[in-house]
């Protein structure tokens, strides 16, 4: 009888989540402040959704799929590809189609907010911290969806101040897994779930 050799093979690739967490933190933080009416919407605002809200988000998800993580793979590409097309949408010029209406944005940003409500449900499953990121995401969109719908300047500025702490939560996660692997211990609690 042979005998039989088992490999085993073991995943040392690194944590892709905090590049994701922290490309749509940032970003999300920096339009934010220019829908709160802190900063205009310029080229980096722009810059930053194409090369660390866009790209960056959509490498850590292809990443994830690397790792077997369907979340993560659903969330960091499509909230990668979302980057991209919002700036397609803010930056498209007025030759090649015509402006999206505001209720043709509401209805946009509405999909989004359904779509982050049912994966607020699979971060029920994950860390407290997660569920903060996705919550008020969820939050966040349908806050958008609705000042764009009725026009009000006003629920936009609110919407962009529940969107900077959206995205300073989303930087918080991913610095704290940084450090947490780093240090080999809890420097910032990330709040488990017991599964």
């Amino acid at each position: 009888m042979a005998d039989v050799t088992l490999i085993q093979n073991k995943d040392t690739t690194a944590n892709p989540a905090p590049l994701g967490l922290l490309g749509f933190g940032t970003t999300t933080v920096l339009l934010n402040l220019h829908n709160a009416g802190l900063i205009e919407l310029g080229t980096m605002i722009m810059g930053m959704g194409i090369c660390y809200g866009g790209i960056a988000q959509v490498i850590a998800g292809i990443m994830e799929w690397k790792k077997n993580n369907t979340f993560g793979t659903t969330a960091f590409t499509s909230y990668g590809l979302f980057w991209l097309s919002a700036v397609v949408l803010i930056w498209t010029p007025k030759s090649l189609a015509a402006p999206t209406s505001a209720t043709a944005l509401a209805a946009y940003l509405a999909v989004w907010g359904l779509f982050t409500a049912v994966m607020f449900v699979g971060t029920l499953r994950l860390s407290r911290a997660l569920q903060f990121v996705f919550g008020t995401l969820t939050i966040l969109f349908f806050l958008l969806a609705y000042a764009k719908y009725v026009g009000s300047t006003g629920l936009t500025q609110l919407a962009g101040y529940e969107g900077i702490v959206c995205g300073l939560s989303a930087m918080y996660t991913g610095l704290a897994q940084v450090l947490n692997e780093v240090y080999g211990r809890v420097v910032l609690p990330l709040g488990p779930v017991a599964k």
